[in-house]
């Protein structure tokens, strides 16, 4: 009998020790976890934002869905200024070529090696395509709908119009992810399903913000 009781109360032990250490290491690990998904989710988030930049300086306003913003990344370009020379930086175009630094055009039987040649610069634009110019080589585009860790969920998006104090009509855009699609399968004693990972603003103009910055 007494073997019996030394048994039971090792065995009580081992299960309280293992309790007392759970309890310690079932919030560390949420958080590790958690930190991992959130710096992946608000990747995403700053990527939509470069995304509905660009968009917006091309088209004036923000795009209010997914397939309308991916589109224009894969198959818009931008044009982007191109010098051929030397010519300092705090220079303009139209300063350059008033004090003879740049040229607009070359004149017929010259190059670009002749430009140079006169120390003077050809100022120029070319087309980027927009992924390439946006994101490192080999970026998937086509990712930046899902919510990483959701099984597929993508976010919220939406664009719109506000209205400052100053009665200024700012064009505005959101992308949400709630913590239920961005910590799925994760211990819900640890987090409220309904908070959330947001950049930007239908209701207020916050210039593209994000509410973790």
């Amino acid at each position: 009998m007494k073997y019996v009781i030394q048994l039971v109360l090792v065995v009580v032990i081992v299960v309280l020790a293992y309790l007392a250490y759970e309890s310690i290491a079932r919030p560390i690990r949420f958080e590790e976890a958690k930190n991992e998904r959130y710096s992946e989710v608000i990747q995403r988030l700053k990527d939509i934002r470069t995304a509905q930049t660009a968009y917006k300086d091309q088209k004036g306003v923000y795009a209010d869905n997914f397939d309308e913003l991916i589109s224009f990344v894969k198959n818009d370009s931008l044009r982007v200024p191109r010098k051929i020379g030397l010519c300092p930086d705090t220079l303009t175009d139209q300063m350059a070529v008033e004090i003879g630094l740049a040229v607009t055009n070359l004149k017929p039987g010259e190059t670009p090696d002749d430009i140079l040649a006169m120390g003077k610069i050809l100022r120029d634009t070319v087309k980027m395509p927009m992924l390439d110019t946006l994101f490192d080589p080999g970026y998937q585009i086509d990712s930046i709908r899902y919510i990483p860790f959701s099984g597929g969920e993508e976010f919220k998006i939406g664009a719109g119009v506000v209205e400052t104090g100053s009665k200024v009509k700012v064009k505005v855009f959101e992308a949400v992810a709630k913590n239920s699609q961005i910590l799925k399968g994760l211990d819900k004693d640890f987090f409220k399903p309904s908070d959330e990972l947001r950049v930007g603003s239908l209701i207020e103009a916050t210039n593209g913000a994000g509410n973790w910055e």
